[in-house]
């Protein structure tokens, strides 16, 4: 399969757990994919595997909050793949606390990272491919670019102890809205995934605490075992989702059946909904 063959993919968090799964999906379906990591070796080892099967892939290390990151991440691609196609803006996590115990380094940290960074990605995007699609409508020629942003059940319906990031979560559906209005003119479709219970390494089951450091602060991840159980009896379909099945959502919205399809949330949680 090649539908997405010579575009060019950005895609933010794609060194690990979902975004990695995205950054393959795209690749497997011809895109050429510029990888983003914190830190080089997951995402160099996304570029290998991406090459070793046949693909292009190209990493641009760093945190999406960096000042200047956009713009840089931007220009990694064009100048590695020539364009700016397809964006996801999936990078992320979570620093839970009751609203009584969050800090404002906690509201403001997963703010800048779920609303703030897309929204510098997203306008560095914007100063490359809107001249495109310009001299692209002169010529009479319909090429379609296509924005996924990630949001959660946690941002359509709220979950306690995540006053930050359903917040941000929700405020990343009116940006995508927001976005499918301005762009559409410009053949742009931007629309939102919305995850349900995903298994990754931030969501796997222990018994034990676990943290992980990001840009010096430790995040605690993982679910206990005994909640987890109580999770996957509330969905539908009986269990949690893989990176992989969570991919696949995110690439049907990246495919070309998706040419007339924009402002729209998919949620992907097997049935599972919050509120």
């Amino acid at each position: 399969m090649s539908k997405l063959k010579g575009q060019t993919a950005f895609v933010t968090g794609s060194g690990r757990g979902i975004g990695r799964a995205v950054a393959l999906k795209l690749a497997s379906e011809g895109a050429n994919v510029v990888v983003n990591d914190l830190d080089i070796e997951p995402a160099t080892e996304v570029v290998d595997a991406i090459k070793a099967a046949g693909g292009n892939a190209v990493a641009h290390v760093g945190s999406v909050t960096e000042e200047g990151f956009a713009e840089a991440f931007i220009k990694t691609g064009v100048d590695a793949f020539g364009g700016v196609d397809i964006i996801i803006n999936n990078a992320g996590y979570t620093w839970d606390a009751m609203i009584g115990k969050m800090t404002d380094e906690q509201f403001d940290t997963i703010m800048d990272v779920h609303v703030k960074a897309p929204f510098r990605i997203l306008r560095a995007a914007s100063r490359v491919f809107i001249p495109d699609a310009r001299q692209e409508a002169e010529e009479g020629r319909e090429v379609f670019r296509k924005v996924v942003n990630i949001s959660s059940v946690a941002g359509l319906g709220g979950n306690a102890g995540q006053a930050n990031y359903s917040t941000a979560k929700s405020a990343i559906l009116g940006m995508t809205k927001t976005l499918s209005k301005e762009w559409g003119r410009y053949k742009v479709n931007v629309n939102c995934v919305a995850f349900g219970f995903i298994k990754t390494r931030l969501t796997e089951g222990t018994d034990v605490k676990k943290t992980i450091t990001v840009q010096g602060n430790d995040i605690a991840v993982g679910i206990p075992t005994k909640v987890i159980a109580g999770f996957e009896a509330a969905i539908p379909l009986g269990r949690a989702g893989t990176p992989e099945e969570a991919a696949d959502g995110v690439y049907l919205l990246c495919a070309p059946e998706s040419n007339y399809i924009s402002g729209q949330i998919l949620t992907v949680g097997g049935g599972m909904t919050l509120g």
